[in-house]
């Protein structure tokens, strides 16, 4: 057997890598104490118990050194650098700094964080007289710029950017605190907006006293002392005197008077107090591999190099055909190689000259079809290709230039077969299977026999193709799974359910939304909006959603406490039952605004915190999710963002879940609502709504999954993608049972409009560039509702610009909805004609939509070729062609035409 001189050839291969992941530097304010110097370190350890290899491929030895000649002589007839995404974890700190301000009389506290990613200080205060763990907005005077307020019990700042003397990236903001006596601590989380994580103390809220505290919290940071305390063995018989001294001030009617003396005789002082963070940041690396042809033996000769650190392992083996089926190869292998399971073999990778990276070199027998991978960092990480294999084609026959394999990196994102065995019971078998039913119901509808079919028989197929896409789609977004050393499942146990309930509608759904922020304030909601039933359908819209019909602590409804108890500030449960009935009679459907992500306790624990449920149904402390800051949950943690101002309910009980199943089906019955606006969707896991949907079977659902747009120094993106994409695995996980509010589109319009940036809405493949653009059937579109509008005005679209975004979304696909203030405004006229237009051409949720321009002063699309649409100040015509164009409505910077 011919040997090969491996020194030189690895010398001309090798190429330099970039090096591996970020390294934080060390961080040193020129302001403050900080010894520690944190950076990212990979821990290299031994995963894997190689013992002497069985055989090996290549003996190394000077000689043959003209058949290594030979072979880097030969034409590489493939070459690729893949590019490898994984995560790992960073260390830094949190600081919390208080000292006195400009003039030396006010405080200033001073919080920050020296790890890179969008930090929001998520804070309130908590004064005197405050019981239990209630947050409280501060003070509008102590509110640093850019600051919003989170309902009514908390403030969110963003951290600003900032540079020490020695050059190292921090971030921070600075509260001025003016001590009056009032207030007695800050409270706050730190909130990383790129990842979604809450950063807390000990599990609980940052505590940083401006009072004295006698007991010493756990979570308080800065100086903990009391002068009116002895310390050590004392300390006991101080209490008592405390205690004594309190007892007897309040006998005589004093006891305000005591506690501004105690206050008085208690001094704030400054303090630097700095707390570990860890938090897992996104690593790029890569892959590449060459392959040649030894012209002696004919046989391949694989190089393959990565900058992933530590000691990696390749999972490898070879196939004979396309169908990709793992086997080990016949001959020598390299060192450190042992056999898997009889069916793919691993090698440790050889590290490199200078420490940036590995390599391998394996051999391969002529007459097989492809090089199949895996790259092994640990026992828990495994770095694939789009979710599946690293294939490699060894075939004269898939013999392309290095510059052609771009379409094997896009073949691989079709989920094939398992790395581990490529066993029966690989996906493939059935994400093959759902693609073929996928054909079959596509041939179904545009066969010739489709004449004969009725609307409804249509859109149910259309229905069961988009439930079978979302599955699928569910199978490619799934996490790279750990490969354990169990068999992998057989594929008759994988079946697609037969189910398919969907809560999307016939998709020609116009939406009103009922009422806004002031509507619970006339008392008689119901039985007013029960008198324009008639006058809102025949406006055209075909669904209303109603106010949150339960007992709450916060009279807009958002606040829930007995679910049972629908005697609301909007009307009892007689008048929804009649404003339901008529709305029904008029010939619209009728929406409840349900909160199923938290809920009010009616009583306290013995800790005084209010966990405790009354009503029907009684919960107690295992209803409530354990990683809430606030309310000391018994449950499992949160399987999404926490709303701080309630217990958040912990979904994953089956107590929980049965008892919301059934009371979703109580109010479908009793009420007879025909389905569901979701409250604060992104609380919890998307796989739970779908089984509340499929209990309660609405016909229309959506979810407010609202979160934070991509801006780059305060200006919005352009690719909003990544926005979109979370909405999107938001409906995937309810199986695509439910629609979600397009939050996206709203954000997008608002910098579009006022900005006069109307390339905005075109993404980068020419599709609209929000949810509507991507799965349009499940997006609803709006532009204002109670919370973004209305007297609360979080979000308020652009002034002056409403009409324009109504002719956006009322001639788009998607399902729009409009909201209440603008029906009865001088609007009315012109979005009546919009939503007569859209019904009299059959616009519905699946439209075509052809965007002819997207420039900087103009936006036009041409939708289901029946409507041509402009906004923006710009100029724009329908094309001339076989479609004869006649003006139907126009108002400010907007016009539609008709296909005539």
């Amino acid at each position: 057997m011919s040997t090969v001189c491996i020194e030189p050839l690895l010398r001309r291969c090798c190429r330099e890598g970039p090096r591996c992941g970020p390294k934080s530097k060390a961080f040193k304010p020129c302001s403050w104490n900080c010894s520690t110097n944190h950076k990212l370190v990979f821990q290299a350890r031994s995963f894997c118990n190689f013992g002497p290899p069985k055989v090996h491929a290549l003996r190394v030895r000077a000689s043959s050194t003209a058949l290594v000649e030979t072979v880097e002589s030969t034409d590489v007839f493939f070459k690729e650098t893949f590019p490898l995404k994984r995560t790992e974890t960073v260390e830094g700190t949190i600081f919390i700094r208080l000292d006195h301000g400009q003039n030396n009389r006010n405080w200033e506290l001073t919080v920050g964080c020296d790890l890179p990613g969008k930090w929001i200080l998520h804070w309130g205060v908590s004064y005197v007289d405050d019981v239990g763990s209630e947050w409280d907005q501060p003070p509008t005077e102590m509110r640093p710029p850019g600051s919003i307020a989170i309902k009514d019990y908390a403030i969110e700042t963003p951290l600003k950017k900032s540079l020490s003397l020695e050059g190292d990236t921090f971030y921070e903001v600075k509260i001025d605190l003016k001590p009056n006596g009032a207030i007695a601590a800050i409270n706050f989380v730190l909130k990383d907006e790129e990842t979604g994580a809450w950063y807390q103390h000990r599990g609980r809220d940052f505590k940083v006293p401006l009072v004295d505290y006698h007991q010493d919290l756990g979570n308080m940071v800065g100086a903990k002392r009391s002068i009116d305390r002895w310390k050590g063995a004392l300390g006991p018989l101080s209490n008592l005197l405390l205690k004594a001294e309190a007892s007897h001030t309040n006998g005589a009617g004093s006891s305000t008077e005591s506690r501004d003396l105690k206050q008085e005789s208690w001094s704030l002082e400054g303090f630097n107090e700095e707390q570990p963070i860890a938090k897992q940041v996104a690593i790029d690396n890569s892959v590449t591999v060459n392959v040649r042809k030894c012209p002696e033996t004919s046989k391949n000769i694989l190089y393959v190099e990565t900058d992933l650190p530590g000691n990696v392992v390749i999972h490898w083996g070879v196939c004979r055909d396309d169908t990709k089926k793992w086997e080990i190869p016949a001959g020598s292998h390299p060192p450190d190689t042992m056999a898997f399971r009889d069916k793919a073999l691993r090698t440790r990778l050889q590290p490199k000259e200078g420490g940036d990276g590995c390599f391998g070199l394996f051999t391969v027998e002529e007459g097989l079809e492809g090089f199949l991978f895996v790259l092994k960092l640990n026992e828990n990480t495994w770095l694939k290709c789009m979710g599946n294999d690293f294939y490699i084609p060894l075939s004269s026959s898939s013999s392309l230039p290095a510059k052609s394999r771009k379409s094997l990196s896009e073949s691989a994102q079709i989920p094939e077969n398992n790395v581990e065995a490529n066993q029966k019971g690989s996906i493939s078998a059935y994400t093959s299977g759902i693609i073929n039913e996928i054909r079959s119901l596509v041939s179904d509808i545009s066969s010739e026999s489709q004449k004969t079919k009725t609307k409804e028989a249509q859109e149910s197929i259309l229905q069961e193709i988009e439930k079978l896409a979302a599955e699928a789609y569910s199978i490619f977004r799934s996490p790279v799974p750990t490969f354990s050393e169990e068999a992998v499942v057989e594929a008759e146990e994988l079946k697609p359910p037969v189910k398919i309930c969907s809560g999307t509608g016939t998709g020609f759904e116009i939406l009103c939304q009922g009422f806004n922020w002031e509507s619970h304030k006339s008392g008689r909601w119901y039985i007013e909006l029960k008198e324009r039933a008639s006058e809102l359908s025949s406006l055209g819209f075909t669904v209303i959603w109603l106010p949150p019909p339960t007992d709450s602590v916060s009279p807009e409804g958002y606040m829930p406490k007995d679910l049972y108890n629908l005697n609301s500030r909007y009307g009892n449960i007689n008048e929804l039952k009649e404003v339901v009935k008529r709305f029904h009679e008029a010939g619209m459907r009728a929406l409840g605004d349900v909160v199923l992500n938290h809920r009010c306790a009616q009583h306290q624990n013995k800790n005084g915190v209010w966990n405790i449920f009354g009503g029907r149904l009684n919960w107690d402390d295992r209803a409530v999710v354990a990683d809430d800051p606030h309310f000391q949950g018994k449950g499992n943690k949160s399987s999404g963002d926490n709303f701080h101002a309630a217990p958040n309910i912990d979904h994953s009980q089956d107590f929980v879940r049965k008892d919301i199943r059934e009371w979703l089906c109580w109010l479908r019955n009793e009420i007879g609502y025909d389905g569901w606006r979701l409250d604060f969707a992104r609380g919890f896991w998307g796989g739970y709504v779908k089984d509340y949907l499929e209990a309660s079977e609405p016909f229309f659902a959506v979810g407010e999954y609202w979160d934070s747009l991509s801006y780059t120094y305060g200006e919005m993106d352009h690719d909003q993608d990544a926005h979109r994409q979370r909405i999107i695995d938001w409906i995937n996980a309810t199986n695509g049972t439910a629609g979600a509010f397009d939050v996206t589109t709203k954000g997008i319009l608002h910098s579009a409009l006022e900005r006069c940036e109307y390339w905005r809405l075109s993404d980068k493949k020419g599709k609209p560039p929000g949810v509507v653009g991507w799965w349009p059937s499940r997006a609803v579109t709006f532009i204002e509702n109670h919370d973004t509008g209305s007297t609360q005005g979080h979000w308020r679209f652009p002034r002056g610009k409403e009409m324009q975004g109504y002719a956006y979304i009322l001639t788009h696909p998607g399902t729009p909805s409009v909201f209440y203030d603008h029906i009865f405004s001088h609007y009315r006229s012109e979005i009546g004609a919009l939503i007569s237009l859209r019904n009299r051409n059959k616009i519905h949720c699946r439209s075509t939509i052809q965007i002819t321009k997207a420039e900087r002063d103009v936006y036009a699309a041409i939708i289901g070729e029946k409507v041509a649409v402009k906004i923006g100040p710009g100029h724009y015509e329908p094309p001339s062609g076989p479609l004869r164009w006649s003006f139907a409505t126009e108002g400010n910077d907007y016009k539609v035409w008709e296909a005539s």
